[in-house]
């Protein structure tokens, strides 16, 4: 049965998304079948594995929504093992439509289910808020990944988060671990990114990954190619990164991992 891990911070700009990916591109070159999720309504997964969200009919907002069958949905990316969920526009009017339906919280978790055995990770890039579409996606999921960047106010808005963590853990969802936090936007020449990694390593021990993000141009670049880093610039620090993320993942979870 696959594992449901959740990337999830409410503050912008922390490489979710970059992060939701490349990690799934990543797993996938490791030879674990992998779906990424976009429910994200800015679309930038889906634009970035070379979908024109534009052009998506249905998305992950149609299966909770309306009832649409999930698998009718997948689409196959350029890379092998690797699979898509689009997102587009109109999952910005789902919180609001959800409103008043029944289990609203558990949606996603209803939709997303009958996939699990058919993939060894389903990756969900959620929206950066902590609105219902990203309660669905932490209440779906078996683990959450917390990007956070190696910048001023880094930790600001982290024990929200956490906090509403606990609150899925105990009143949704009590099997949801935190899989890892994840240092992202590194840059080795300023003493302000190493001071952010210190005290998050400091505060969160061992809940922090190994792996360390840097910034990269060739990480900002890929998306707009319609790619992720690692077919992009397979031998780029982003892309080498990520795969390093990937194999600690998948030792963690105790899974044989291929070179």
């Amino acid at each position: 049965m696959g594992k449901i891990v959740a990337i999830a911070n409410q503050k912008g700009g922390v490489g979710k998304t970059t992060t939701a990916m490349n990690l799934a591109a990543s797993l996938a070159v490791l030879e674990f079948k992998t779906l990424v999720i976009d429910a994200d309504p800015q679309a930038n997964t889906t634009s970035g594995l070379g979908q024109d969200p534009k052009e998506i009919e249905n998305s992950i907002y149609e299966c909770m929504v309306d009832g649409v069958d999930i698998s009718s949905i997948v689409i196959k990316t350029e890379i092998d093992n690797l699979e898509l969920v689009p997102s587009h526009i109109d999952l910005v009017g789902a919180e609001v439509e959800m409103i008043n339906i029944e289990n609203r919280e558990e949606k996603m978790r209803e939709v997303v289910e009958p996939l699990k055995d058919q993939y060894d990770f389903i990756i969900i890039d959620c929206s950066p808020s902590l609105g219902l579409i990203t309660i669905n996606a932490l209440t779906a999921a078996n683990s959450v990944i917390i990007p956070v960047q190696c910048e001023y106010f880094a930790l600001e808005g982290l024990g929200k988060l956490l906090n509403t963590i606990k609150i899925i853990q105990t009143r949704l969802n009590p099997d949801l671990e935190i899989e890892g936090i994840l240092l992202t936007m590194y840059d080795v020449r300023l003493r302000l990114s190493n001071q952010v990694v210190e005290e998050v390593q400091m505060h969160f021990k061992n809940m922090v990954f190994n792996t360390i993000i840097p910034r990269n141009v060739k990480l900002g670049e890929s998306p707009s190619f319609g790619l992720p880093a690692i077919a992009f610039d397979a031998e780029g620090k982003g892309a080498l990164s990520y795969l390093n993320l990937a194999n600690e993942i998948a030792e963690r979870n105790g899974l044989v991992k291929m070179n």
